[in-house]
């Protein structure tokens, strides 16, 4: 399931660095993940490596829009990164 970035969001940049496949732009007022884009970090690293760094508790969660198991996340990686 890709993440998606709620209104708490305080844009401050870190989670942009963070995401390996580039999923993170900002937006007005706060940033947004391309769901398309987005795997979890699943490929890349153990967890959602923009979650990690989020300074604001519960900030970036699931996107309950878009519900993709494991494996389709790591096809969805593969794919991005080929």
């Amino acid at each position: 399931m890709a993440l998606h970035i709620l209104e708490n969001c305080t844009a401050c940049d870190a989670c942009v660095i963070e995401c390996p496949n580039e999923a993170i732009a900002e937006a007005d007022p706060v940033y947004v993940i391309d769901a398309f884009k987005c795997t979890e970090c699943v490929g890349a690293h153990d967890e959602p490596q923009c979650q990690l760094v989020c300074p604001v508790d519960e900030c970036i969660v699931p996107n309950p829009e878009f519900v993709e198991s494991k494996e389709q996340l790591q096809e969805k990686y593969e794919q991005l990164n080929a």
